[in-house]
């Protein structure tokens, strides 16, 4: 069997619902569109659905220029606790993605173990790249024709995920980036790579470099209250290219805590320091050069020390990489 037919052998409802992680990157929905597509093939309706907002993001723009149909789930109740759930570019129990009604039936992603959980069935390869090429894997091996919106999805999701081929690339990447090349819409891929900064977005990058605190090859800043993820995401990707930098902390403070986005170089394991930095204060993990964390405020956020809880932030990192405060 490949893991296609192991995938529908475990779906037992006509219909099954596809979550990532919350604030959806491009890999993450192109997975879940490259998957729902294979589902449908099959016979099997399924629905893609996500929390938080990606409103003025390239995900929204990736799903307006290919038809994609997603679904915002604002809380875990839509679901209902008979429905089935296939986890993609994410884990059960992590804290980037909301515990929904529902069975969790199946998990694809890329990202590191950091939380055991038990699947009817699990593809989970640390060492690829990008979801999107487990994905198209799935394409490949089962010799189904790959419709040129989803191989652009899915093209789209693995140079984002590898910084256009430079970061964390697999032999798997590989192979899939060349197969998807040949079938994907290279004006699509143009336009997605084009104009992705908003207006709104330069105030959150000025906020960033105003703050940038640095501590030997460590940088540390501030992105402003409430910046959405994709845009702290897109933060650590800007400041990890200052010279001398092998290591970006991006954070910005939220209503329940405060939101991390971690990137590095060859040097430094980012999701391995973020896992450890946080234990115990919040969670966190991810791969070797790209990590995400959070830090849940605890009890009523309008007493705690704001500056004093950042300070314990960046002393945890440090103390992590043995870099003095």
């Amino acid at each position: 069997m490949t893991n296609l037919d192991k995938i529908i052998s475990k779906v037992n409802n006509n219909k099954v619902y596809i979550q990532t992680h919350n604030f959806p990157d491009p890999d993450a929905i192109a997975s879940a569109y490259g998957l729902s597509v294979l589902l449908r093939i099959r016979g099997i309706d399924a629905q893609i659905t996500y929390n938080g907002s990606i409103d003025k993001t390239v995900t929204a723009k990736m799903v307006r220029r290919l038809g994609i149909k997603v679904v915002e789930s604002e809380s875990a109740d839509e679901l209902e606790n008979d429905d089935e759930i296939i986890i993609v570019d994410a884990q059960k129990g992590n804290a980037n993605i909301i515990n929904m009604n529902g069975t969790e039936i199946i998990c694809i992603d890329h990202h590191p173990i950091y939380v055991n959980e038990d699947y009817q069935f699990s593809d989970i390869r640390p060492e690829v790249g990008a979801c999107a090429s487990i994905i198209a894997s799935y394409y490949v091996e089962n010799d189904i024709d790959i419709p040129k919106n989803v191989a652009t999805a899915l093209l789209y999701g693995i140079k984002v995920d590898t910084a256009d081929m430079k970061r964390g690339v697999s032999d798997l990447d590989m192979e899939m980036f060349y197969i998807l090349h040949g079938l994907a819409d290279n004006d699509v891929l143009y336009d997605l790579d084009s104009s992705i900064i908003e207006m709104s977005d330069l105030k959150s990058y000025s906020t960033a470099i105003s703050s940038v605190d640095i501590y030997e090859s460590v940088c540390f800043a501030d992105a402003g209250k409430n910046c959405p993820d994709a845009l702290i995401a897109n933060i650590a990707d800007f400041l990890i290219t200052l010279n001398g930098i092998e290591l970006t902390v991006i954070y910005s403070v939220k209503a329940d805590g405060i939101k991390l986005s971690i990137r590095s170089n060859s040097n430094y394991r980012a999701g391995y320091i973020t896992n450890i930095a946080l234990e115990g204060i919040g969670s966190g993990g991810g791969h070797d050069n790209m990590a995400g964390g959070f830090l849940p405020f605890k009890g009523n956020p309008e007493e705690i020390n704001l500056n004093e809880f950042i300070i314990q932030m960046k002393e945890r990192f440090l103390q992590t990489l043995d870099v003095s405060y």
